[in-house]
């Protein structure tokens, strides 16, 4: 394994490295090759990877030390357990099929090496956040995972928007970083360590519940909720719709919102030892789920409803890992990968159908002209629904299970927020299926619309194919020996709890078929007697309006205030004032540079004489001395 361990990072960098200096010279089946096989090889190293980790095998193994002073040390240490490797199979896995939908996608792009180079950069980014066995290597990927979601959100950088999108996600995950770098150094002001195995064979040296470790906790949350996009800093990923629909799935998908959720559970020994961070982090993820699934309620553009249900699955990891309920939170963070990365790519094949139009309004009636397409995003939708004996209806379920049973008050009402939020789910997404899609059979289609090529259609097949059987592999039992033996609960309470949880989802499925498919005429009727919560919803509850007046104006008047006042006034004139004393002096000191030989001479000898009679006047002190 010591030596698999590192490949898995060094094949996607190698295609990084080819594509970016190379790619422009390379035919684009070469650049296609090299971006998409550099993560398919990099998936099955950890194929091998995943059958040692299976056969018992663990990893905490240091390559090199980049850093070392006194007690303070930097090794390059890679930690290999069942949780990393979870992710490494998902990250690579899915992040493969997206690369290869990516060759059919952006085929005709004139920056096609450019984007498999930062694809590839991306997937080895997130590969070194998972696998890296102290702070500083993890902060390193967090660090070019925000990176790259820059370079990419912000692609097409001809347009306004996409490089409005770009800055914005950039300036929130920043805010994100600087609390992890604060975190990783109270960690080492305290337990003078920032490897993660003596981290936490000294965590007991801090008092359970404490302030310290629960300032911890708290500074580590606020990279995890920037990252994976949770209130309060969840309004770039909506916008970050504006790059291509690749890079949405990935972001989405298999690496960058997932952070956050990896890092709790991660560092779910600190969170055991500080209950009230553990806390927030149950409460913000069930409220990002409910608010997200609100929002997804009302929004036209297909992308960006795909966006808030990222939002609101993201809240139910959260929630799960909150509660202690660590397996069922990486559960749902898998199967979320298949049915997610299956809806968008089955997305970007309809918008491509449409010509880039992603107003769901504009489409419809599409199961004759892109079949495929059709009964896989169907597929997506019952998945991520939670339809009985899909991927989604197990791990979702789960976790609604492990909040409804729990210990207090504050558990079981987030349990019951995540119910509702359920049903929520079940409309929002099935009032996309019904306007988008359509339900009747067309007889004839002026359109003419296509299908997508195979490269693009296999691989949402596949995810199709993994969106229904993925709720059936035992991740619980593969993560136990990294957060212990979950907690039993009754037969009794996994039935009843599950069939109030379909009935939920039913619920939202029959409001949405009435609502947009039996009876259209019902929606904008109900729309403009409820305009007012409507308006709240189709404007995301204000909040970017919010931030604009509390941030984003204040900060535009205090650089006008700078560049316009204190730069010109303060700053240029402190510089024009000594210019002016030094100019002075000079004006006064130039009257004595007469150039007259004469004159110097008899300076030169009147300083002597001075000189002299100081000498002199000393030795006489010195004699008349007692």
């Amino acid at each position: 394994m010591s030596t698999l361990a590192p490949l898995v990072l060094l094949l996607p960098l190698a295609g990084f490295l080819v594509n970016a200096l190379f790619g422009r010279l390379l035919p684009r089946r070469v650049v296609a090759w090299v971006g998409a096989g550099s993560v398919g090889a990099s998936f099955l190293v950890v194929l091998a990877i995943f059958g040692q980790v299976l056969g018992g095998q663990r990893l905490d193994q240091t390559y090199w030390s980049w850093w070392s002073t006194g007690d303070f040390s930097v090794p390059f240490n890679l930690y290999i357990d069942p949780l990393s490797t979870l992710m490494m199979l998902v990250i690579t896995g899915v992040g493969f099929l997206i690369h290869a939908y990516s060759i059919g996608y952006m085929a005709d792009d004139p920056g096609y090496s450019r984007f498999f180079a930062e694809m590839n950069l991306f997937v080895l980014s997130m590969l070194l956040l998972v696998t890296s066995g102290n702070f500083v290597w993890l902060i390193v990927g967090w660090a070019g995972v925000g990176l790259c979601s820059y370079l990419l959100i912000g692609f097409w950088y001809e347009r306004t928007s996409a490089v409005l999108a770009a800055r914005k996600a950039f300036v929130m995950n920043v805010i994100g970083d600087v609390g992890m770098v604060f975190g990783a150094f109270v960690i080492f002001l305290n337990l003078r360590a920032l490897d993660y195995g003596t981290i936490f064979a000294r965590l007991h040296q801090l008092p359970r519940g404490g302030t310290v470790i629960t300032a911890i906790c708290l500074l580590l949350l606020v990279g995890a909720i920037a990252k994976s996009a949770q209130l309060p800093l969840h309004t770039w990923l909506p916008d970050a719709m504006e790059g291509p629909t690749p890079v949405s799935a990935l972001i989405h998908a298999a690496t960058m919102v997932t952070a956050g959720v990896y890092l709790v559970a991660r560092m779910h020994l600190l969170y055991d030892w500080a209950p009230t961070a553990a806390a927030v982090v149950a409460v913000i993820g069930a409220l990002t789920a409910f608010f997200a699934a609100t929002i997804g309620t009302v929004q036209v553009d297909i992308k960006r409803i795909l966006a808030y249900s990222t939002m609101s699955q993201i809240g139910y990891m959260f929630l799960a890992v909150g509660i202690g309920a660590y397996a069922a939170g990486m559960f749902h963070f898998m199967t979320h990968a298949f049915f997610k990365a299956l809806l968008f790519l089955a997305a970007g094949n309809v918008i491509h159908a449409f010509r880039d139009d992603q107003d769901i309004r504009h489409m419809g009636f599409l199961r004759r002209g892109l079949p495929i397409t059709f009964w896989t995003f169907l597929i997506g939708t019952l998945s991520i629904s939670g339809a009985p004996l899909l991927a989604g209806f197990w791990s979702k379920d789960e976790i609604i299970r492990s909040a409804l049973t729990g210990t207090n008050t504050l558990t079981v009402a987030l349990g019951v927020l995540a119910l509702i939020t359920a049903g929520l789910t079940a409309f929002y997404m099935f009032r996309l299926f019904f306007t988008a899609f359509g339900w009747e059979w067309l007889a004839h289609d002026e359109r003419h619309l296509h299908e997508a090529a195979r490269v693009q259609t296999v691989p949402v097949m596949v995810l199709a194919v993994f969106s229904v059987i993925g709720g059936y592999f035992a991740v619980g039992s593969f993560l136990n020996p990294v957060f212990g033996e979950a907690r039993q609960i009754g037969a009794g309470a996994q039935i009843g709890i599950g069939l109030v949880a379909v009935v939920t989802a039913l619920a939202g499925f029959l409001l949405a078929y009435q609502l947009y498919a039996r009876r259209p005429a019902l929606a904008p009727a109900i729309q403009a007697r409820l305009r007012p919560v409507h308006t709240l919803l189709w404007r995301k509850y204000f909040i970017d309006e919010l931030y604009d007046r509390i941030f984003v104006r204040p900060g535009y008047a205090l650089g006008a205030f700078l560049s316009g006042v204190f730069e010109p006034r303060v700053l240029d004139g402190l510089a024009a004032g000594v210019v002016s004393f030094v100019q002075l002096v000079a004006g006064d000191w130039r009257t004595w540079e007469t150039g007259r030989v004469r004159r110097y001479a008899l300076w030169t000898l009147g300083g002597a004489g001075v000189i002299a009679g100081y000498f002199a006047w000393v030795l006489l002190v010195a004699r008349s001395a007692p």
